[in-house]
């Protein structure tokens, strides 16, 4: 056999299959695109499912991958066994309705006997029980005899997902020799012992699984197949497992220099150093293809990878942050095949960084609280963690629920998973009764109502801003009623109406809708399901159902939320452009007043990120890029390259917002003509809302120039109260403060002074108890910063004292307690004495032994609460 690298493999295997006349391609994404099916590419034809049922015409119809995988539903085996790994490579060659099961067979065999260079005795095969013509192939034309031939079952032999394509295979199995063997005399490919490796899989692909279970005949058959890099690379190599192959073995080496342990010594460092070597591909490759830390779906995946590997190199002895460090040894050994590792090199390693932060400031504080309920369940001879404390774990302290898992099997001890998701569940509830008794949740509009299937809207709003209506019902307290009188509200709908009702983050439409017997007033406008319902205010008049209708939308309102709305698709562009195309929507509010865009980022930006995507939005409005809306099929709108939620559902015909040459999304709202009509863009807020999100808010068009207007009316308030003009009012109110740091120094002299001139009076009012020696006094106008200089100066010039001094000024109450520090080891607490000082005046307060202060609401009983030292004094020494 050629011990070949695995990048060699990949070499020789795409260049094989070029001169086959396939198209060799790149490695998709490990995101899906437009599959709803898959939370991360799983499979080398996974991102080619369209070609393969026929709603996408293929580049070619022979094509050749290597894919990036990732599969994470058998994590708590990697590291633990030779073949796990969350993050592999598949080798696929595909066929759509070209060839078939001979050539896909011959030229399987002709690449391991004639490129890999492997003994022909060496090589069984599986076919599914079934297949005949596999069998035949496999036999006759091949050459392999029968006793090498084994039929297997469907469980083995039959490639299927949940839906989509699948269908018989035949798989190609390395007899690794008898050293591996089970010793059994029957044994062959489909024993479970490692004699026998499974290294290429050919599926052919004669059907499409429905979601009933159904096994449609695809219109032509196709190849699908699939050969793990790592694996057909270590068994090339003999290497014991898929971690020992190079260049993988240059991780576990820069591994074993950051812990400082030895591969190969110890059984339970090397799962660590393995579960590591492992992750730390995975996530850099994720991170490269724009995943986010997050707490669900493919974020949630990346960060237990981040946190899982974090945690094994504590228990390797590693301190602090290390993962991103090694990123450099996967982006070393793969930028030459996947060039893109190297351009996103400072991105990928910034953002498992923080993450790797984050996770370092909750893990200590969980690890030694769940040792504690460790050592609670053993002492109680008990097995399983309380549901209620795993959840403490992660709703207090951020501690994943399968890391508590992981920590306790290592402990043969498992958590009460039923009771945690009761926990989780009522977390829910609790939150959501809170937004219902915020008045957040009243009447919902999308809730089913009790009305006569045919009551439908049709929406007329996209080329006019008025129409003739009929009303076809109406409802209040969400029961459907007859009519509506002067003063009251309800929800009107129309057969027919140009007000846009609230969707895809746009704010529905206001306006007027009146006949010469009636007028009302339209707050709001929402949709449910195919009706449109206008909260309406009869101003004058009565309202029935079947009654005939002007329906007005106010024109200036619509214009705004229209300039907002192009300018979303505008900001949303320039984040991917600044930021990185890591950037998707996560979220948006249109309004007529302002726009708000939550999108996935790792950190906040910086004043130069958000000046520079203000720049790029402003650029795009100057250059009066026109606006142009298509409607289209979905399909034609993802091969054109649009921008979508691929999540949320899309009828058979979208509408495509097209903004020049620089933005193209699918989108359902209302928009101006030329983007030069949003007047200017201004970015008023950065924040973050979630882990992984943050939100940005902007102005447009008149809001932003009422707002100009409010700066210059105050730029012109503050230079008239600094007693300058507009033009200067900035070096004024440097001086200004200039002059009044002067004199705050001054004052603070002044104080100073006034502390000395007092301390010998105050001196001669030393008493004592027990030894210690006490001064309490009223200090009348005097702030807390001068009562604690003063305390510290009497402090200074007396052992063993305690100086407990008390304040009032502006009708505010203030106490300072200090103590030397042979009166602390005597037993005195300055915190303790205060807080029942201040209680007398109805205040409250604390600090520290030597030091502490409180505040007061009652100036006349200052005294009296000073009386009370020389008792809390006793009390504390007699302690």
């Amino acid at each position: 056999m050629n011990n070949y690298s695995l990048h060699k493999i990949r070499e020789e295997y795409l260049n094989f299959f070029k001169e086959k006349n396939h198209l060799v391609r790149e490695s998709f994404s490990l995101v899906p695109k437009n599959d709803k099916s898959l939370l991360l590419i799983n499979a080398g034809m996974a991102p080619l499912k369209p070609y393969f049922i026929g709603t996408l015409e293929p580049p070619n119809k022979r094509m050749s991958t290597c894919q990036k995988c990732v599969r994470t539903g058998d994590i708590e085996n990697v590291g633990k066994t030779d073949r796990h790994g969350t993050f592999f490579e598949m080798l696929g060659n595909f066929s759509f309705g070209d060839y078939f099961k001979t050539e896909a067979i011959d030229w399987a065999w002709e690449f391991m006997t004639e490129v890999l260079k492997i003994s022909k005795d060496k090589l069984w095969v599986s076919v599914y029980l079934d297949d005949d013509d596999a069998y035949k192939i496999w036999n006759e034309k091949i050459g392999v005899s029968k006793d090498r031939i084994v039929r297997l079952g469907k469980e083995d032999n039959f490639w299927e997902m949940e839906v989509g394509p699948c269908g018989p295979c035949s798989e190609i199995y390395i007899d690794r020799g008898e050293k591996y063997s089970c010793g059994d005399e029957d044994c062959k490919p489909g024993c479970e012992c490692d004699r026998y490796v499974e290294v290429w899989n050919l599926v052919f692909s004669q059907y499409d699984k429905d979601e009933k279970g159904n096994y449609n005949p695809l219109p032509n058959p196709n190849i699908d197949t699939g050969m793990g890099l790592e694996r057909i690379t270590a068994v090339l190599n003999d290497a014991n497992n898929i971690f020992e192959i190079e260049p993988i073995i240059t991780i576990i080496n820069e591994v074993e220099k950051t812990a400082n342990v030895k591969y190969g010594e110890d059984k339970k460092t090397d799962v660590s150093i393995r579960v590591i070597t492992d992750h730390i591909r995975a996530m850099t490759f994720l991170v490269c293809d724009g995943v986010i830390p997050s707490n669900e779906g493919r974020g949630y995946v990346l960060r237990r990878v981040i946190r899982r590997a974090s945690r094994h190199g504590k228990l390797l002895g590693i301190k602090g942050n290390f993962l991103n460090r090694l990123v450099d040894s996967v982006i070393d050994n793969w930028k030459e095949f996947y060039n893109e590792l190297d351009d996103m090199k400072g991105q990928i390693k910034k953002i498992i960084k923080i993450e790797e932060e984050k996770f370092e400031e909750t893990i200590d504080q969980g690890i030694e609280i769940l040792k504690s309920y460790i050592n609670e369940m053993k002492s109680n001879n008990e097995t399983t963690l309380k549901g209620e404390k795993a959840f403490k774990l992660y709703d207090t302290y951020g501690f994943p629920l399968d890391l508590t898992k992981e920590i306790l099997e290592d402990e043969d001890l498992k958590v009460d998973e039923e009771q945690f998701n009761k926990e989780m569940e009522s977390q829910r509830n609790r939150a959501r009764s809170a937004r219902s008794s915020d008045g957040i949740e009243a009447w919902d509009a999308n809730k089913s109502l009790d009305l006569d299937v045919g009551i439908k809207t049709e929406f007329e709003g996209y080329d006019k801003l008025s129409s003739q209506s009929k009303v076809l019902a109406i409802i209040k307290e969400s029961q459907s009623i007859e009519k509506l009188s002067e003063n009251e509200e309800g929800y009107i709908i129309l057969d027919n109406t140009p007000f846009y009702g609230e969707s895809g983050g746009q704010i529905g439409d206001k306006g007027t809708i009146e006949n010469k017997y009636f007028t009302g007033s339209v707050y709001d406008t929402k949709r449910n399901n195919d009706r449109f319902l206008h909260l309406v205010k009869v101003n004058s008049g009565e309202i029935r159902v079947g009654d005939q209708v002007n329906a007005l939308v106010d024109k200036s309102i619509r214009s705004d939320i229209a300039r907002n709305h192009s300018a979303t698709h505008l900001l949303h562009k320039a984040l991917k452009e600044v930021i990185g195309e890591h950037v998707n929507q996560a979220g948006s509010l249109v309004t007529e007043d302002r726009l708000r865009f939550d999108f996935t980022h790792f950190e906040a930006l910086t004043k130069e990120q958000v000046n520079e995507i203000e720049k790029v939005v402003n650029k795009q409005i100057f250059d009066s890029l026109q606006v142009e809306v298509l409607e289209t099929s979905i399909d034609e709108a993802k091969q054109m390259g649009a921008t979508a939620l691929f999540d949320e559902k899309y009828g058979e015909k979208v509408r495509l917002v097209k903004i020049g040459d620089y933005s193209m999304e699918l989108c359902g709202g209302t928009h101006i003509n030329n983007v030069s009509q949003i007047g200017m863009f201004k970015i008023i807020g950065e924040s973050g809302i979630a882990s992984g999100v943050r939100r940005i808010e902007a102005v447009t068009g008149r809001k932003l120039y009422n707002m100009i207007n409010e700066m210059e009316n105050e730029i012109n308030s503050i230079a008239t109260i600094l007693k300058t003009n507009k033009d200067n009012f900035i070096e004024k109110a440097k001086s200004t403060i200039n002059e009044v740091k002067t004199l705050e120094k001054e004052i603070d002299m002044l104080k100073s002074k006034l502390a000395n001139s007092k301390i010998d009076d105050l001196l001669k009012e030393v008493y004592k108890v027990d030894g210690i020696n006490i001064i309490t006094k009223k200090i009348d106008g005097m702030d807390i910063d001068g009562l604690r200089q003063l305390g510290d100066k009497l402090k200074d010039k007396t052992d063993n004292i305690v100086v407990v001094l008390g304040t009032e000024k502006d009708n505010k109450v203030n106490f300072i307690a200090t103590a030397t520090q042979d009166a602390v080891k005597e037993g005195i607490h300055c915190g303790n004495i205060i807080r029942e000082v201040a209680k007398t005046t109805g205040g409250g307060g604390g600090g520290r032994p030597n030091m502490a202060q409180a505040g007061g609401k009652d100036p006349a009983k200052i005294q009296e609460a000073l009386n009370k030292v020389k008792e809390l004094v006793k009390e504390q020494l007699n302690k």
